[in-house]
């Protein structure tokens, strides 16, 4: 028996030139969108932290519900998409509900743009 029997019908095996690009281009891709992504979510989770501090420090009054808001806003760099006036303060049951809701919009690239909407609210 020769060695190319002993081979068998399998032959060469391995990963292309192309298919090496192409999972290269799909990596790339979303490790973009990743970059451009998690600065928006780290300033929501940082929103909600806030919003749930000046819901339970800020009292029963809209004014210094905002006030805590805003010197939490202060303190924390990253909020930049939302300010006081646009939280959105009720009362649920004898319990203050403090909501918001904002847009990001992301550049992806020159004209495509990436819109995430936020919104959440205290417990």
């Amino acid at each position: 028996m020769t060695r190319e029997r002993l081979k068998g019908p399998q032959g060469q095996r391995g990963v292309s030139l192309f298919g090496l690009l192409f999972w290269a281009i799909v990596v790339g891709f979303v490790a973009l969108l990743g970059m451009r992504v998690l600065p928006t979510v780290n300033e929501f989770l940082t929103i909600q932290k806030a919003v749930n501090k000046a819901a339970l420090e800020g009292g029963n009054t809209v004014a210094g519900i905002r006030a805590v808001f805003e010197r939490q806003k202060e303190v924390e760099y990253a909020i930049q998409s939302i300010s006081s006036k646009e939280l959105d303060i009720t009362k649920e049951n004898d319990h203050v509900v403090v909501r918001f809701a904002y847009d990001k919009e992301i550049e992806v690239m020159s004209p495509v743009f990436l819109l995430i909407k936020y919104e959440g609210r205290s417990p």
